[in-house]
């Protein structure tokens, strides 16, 4: 079975908590008439639904903070790079 449209985009997977559904066996298709067609449903709960959400605006954001990368990488190139080593030690000290 295929299902198409509202899928997450390629590399993204939604997890959401999922619960088992047991199949039952259906009387066979070849037996079957044309008004009694079975139909494929598949429905998305609306916290799936804001999960995508969020993964797609995440997705546009950029991926590092590049003004900040480009600024920090001229001041180590011409060494006026100046370290706080009392912010380093109390990042650390607020990890324990």
């Amino acid at each position: 079975m295929k299902i198409y449209g509202n899928k997450p985009q390629d590399g993204q997977e939604i997890k959401p908590n999922a619960q088992k559904v047991s199949q039952t066996k259906a009387p066979s298709r070849i037996a079957k008439s044309d008004k009694t067609k079975s139909v494929d449903k598949v429905n998305i709960s609306r916290q799936g639904k804001k999960v995508a959400e969020l993964m797609s605006a995440a997705e546009q954001l950029p991926s590092m903070r590049e003004a900040k990368i480009r600024t920090i990488k001229e001041a180590l190139k011409s060494g006026n790079y100046q370290i706080d080593t009392s912010k380093i030690a109390q990042k650390l000290l607020d990890e324990l």
